[in-house]
C-alpha cells in the first residue's frame, strides 16, 4: 500500500470510529483484529493492511469494503 493510501485509510478509520462511537478497543473486539494493529493502522505512520483485515473492519462497521475505502 502506498503511504498516501495508508494515511487516507487511517483518517477513514478514525472518522468511522467517531461516527459509530467506537474506541479502538471496541473496534478491535468487533473486528476480531488485535488492538495494537488497530493502533498501527490509525497512527501517523500507519502500517499496511491486508485485505482480510479490511474486510473484518468493514464488517465491524456493518458497511461494504468499498464504503470503507471511500476516501472522498
Amino acid at each position: 500500500m502506498e503511504k498516501d493510501v495508508q494515511l487516507k485509510l487511517a483518517d477513514r478509520l478514525r472518522q468511522l470510529r467517531k461516527k459509530y462511537k467506537y474506541t479502538q478497543w471496541k473496534l478491535s473486539e468487533l473486528a476480531e483484529v488485535d488492538y495494537k494493529h488497530i493502533q498501527l493502522l490509525e497512527s501517523k505512520k500507519p502500517s499496511a493492511a491486508k485485505i482480510d483485515t479490511l474486510q473484518k473492519l468493514a464488517k465491524a462497521f456493518n458497511i461494504t469494503l468499498s464504503k470503507l475505502l471511500d476516501f472522498k
